[in-house]
Order: C-alpha cells, then structure tokens, then sequence
C-alpha cells in the first residue's frame, strides 16, 4: 500500500518538477557562455519567487520520496 502511494507521490512530483523549471526565467541562455552579460544579480520578486521556492520544496520531496520507497522492500 505504501509503495503505490509512494509511486504515484514520485509520478506527481516529477511533473510538478518539469513544469516548474519550464515556467522559470530562462534568462540569457548560451550569451553568457559567449561574452557574458551586462546584466547584474537581481532579487526574485512575485511569482518568479514563489515558482523558485516551489521548485526547491518539490525536488525536495521527489528525493524523499525517493529514497522512501528504495527503503520500503
């Protein structure tokens, strides 16, 4: 019983993960690799904040998850 609610836990949370590191800013990409940025460190605000926070809070649980279910043989 636990391992199916751990599996659909760790199917949830990883697309919960994937849609919240595609909402994120992407920035510049590859200019930075090529002459850099002129661009200074800026603070989150708002909603790119709380996507930041929530992507933290969900891999966090995708790994506990995780290793919840590798324990539970």
């Amino acid at each position: 019983m636990e391992k199916t609610i751990l599996n659909y836990l760790i199917f949830i949370d990883s697309i919960l993960v994937v849609v919240l590191i595609l909402l994120q800013n992407r920035g510049t990409g590859l200019g930075m690799a090529f002459g850099g940025s002129s661009e200074g460190y800026r603070t989150r605000r708002g909603a790119e904040r709380f996507i930041f926070i929530a992507t933290i809070v969900a891999i966090i649980v995708l790994v506990l998850a995780t290793v919840a279910r590798a324990i539970i043989v």
